[in-house]
């Protein structure tokens, strides 16, 4: 593919010789000014921050997860108001951005195809604290020239993890995300666990970002709380129903990919999970606090039509 392409003289011509192959749909207006380069996102969890810090008509396109209602870290509508791509260099060419934000796993052949063509790369890793994702915020910002979009966006972060702060004695939590999985002790999930008021069991227990923790496992030695991300069977097990003092919740899949504008919304709904273990069920099999399937529930709830995971 890029033998064919790299010949081509110019980052225009190249442009209007793949033009075919971009994606449909308006779009804002390019921006003029200098210090306002046009962004392409290659990175889901860029995608979002982005959508927040840049100027109309900077950001060109985002990736295609977050078209994707199981895979966006942003609001679906707001995600579809920007063009999608498949993250091929044709398509990327097509749009003719000063800058391409990617992930660190870049194919290192297409970062040298962008290079070549005088298209800046910035490679943005995953964010391990909350200190590492304000400062992928900030620096975004500053690549997009509105570094004040950025700041806005940092205080809201800090204002939500300092409304989210519960201290005491911390509640055992275990996020079983789907397959089994768990977050590792050196995570962002897991630093909003602590400063929520949980103690994470899998990081008591050493394990891992990625892990696999059996059912088994959680019999054995379960939390207070099973924080199920996913549908998977294995986290609503019937013999589960069977551990008296152990509740459970659901939460979005999505608020576990990313940081940036991510947090606000895991640090909510982390702190509505550990204000509702001071509350009574009202029956076994109840809900605590609303009637939507994340609430705390005693025994779990039922597996959807087609789970996957032991039976």
């Amino acid at each position: 593919m890029l033998p064919k392409i790299l010949p081509v003289p110019g980052r225009m011509g190249i442009a209007a010789a793949v033009g075919l192959l971009a994606g449909c749909g308006a779009q804002p207006a390019p921006s003029s000014a200098a210090h306002h380069p046009t962004i392409v996102s290659l990175n889901p969890c860029t995608d979002a921050i982005l959508a927040e810090v840049t100027a109309p008509g900077q950001l060109l396109a985002i990736t295609h997860y977050s078209h994707d209602p199981r895979a966006t870290s942003m609001p679906l509508a707001e995600a579809r108001r920007y063009r999608a791509t498949g993250g091929t260099v044709e398509e990327v060419l097509a749009l003719d951005p000063d800058i391409v934000v990617a992930s660190s796993y870049l194919d290192p052949a297409a970062a040298n195809a962008f290079r070549r063509l005088g298209i800046r790369v910035e490679a943005v890793g995953i964010a391990a604290t909350v200190a590492q994702s304000e400062a992928q915020v900030r620096r975004l910002a500053a690549l997009a020239g509105e570094p004040a979009r950025g700041q806005a966006l940092v205080a809201r972060i800090d204002h939500a993890v300092a409304a989210a702060h519960r201290s005491g004695e911390g509640v055992t939590a275990l996020v079983w995300q789907e397959g089994g999985l768990v977050p590792g002790p050196d995570t962002l999930v897991a630093q909003l666990l602590h400063n929520s008021g949980f103690a994470s069991l899998s990081a008591a227990r050493g394990l891992g970002q990625g892990a696999y923790l059996p059912l088994e496992q959680v019999l054995a030695d379960p939390p207070r709380l099973v924080i199920a991300a996913g549908d998977e069977r294995m986290e609503h097990h019937p013999a589960l129903r069977h551990v008296k003092g152990v509740r459970y919740a659901a939460i979005a899949p999505n608020l576990l990919f990313c940081g940036g504008p991510t947090i606000p919304r895991l640090a909510a709904r982390l702190t509505e999970l550990r204000d509702g273990m001071g509350r009574p069920l009202p029956a076994a099999g109840g809900v605590w606090g609303g009637t939507d399937h994340r609430s705390l529930t005693d025994p779990p709830p039922a597996p959807s039509a087609g789970g996957r995971g032991v039976s």
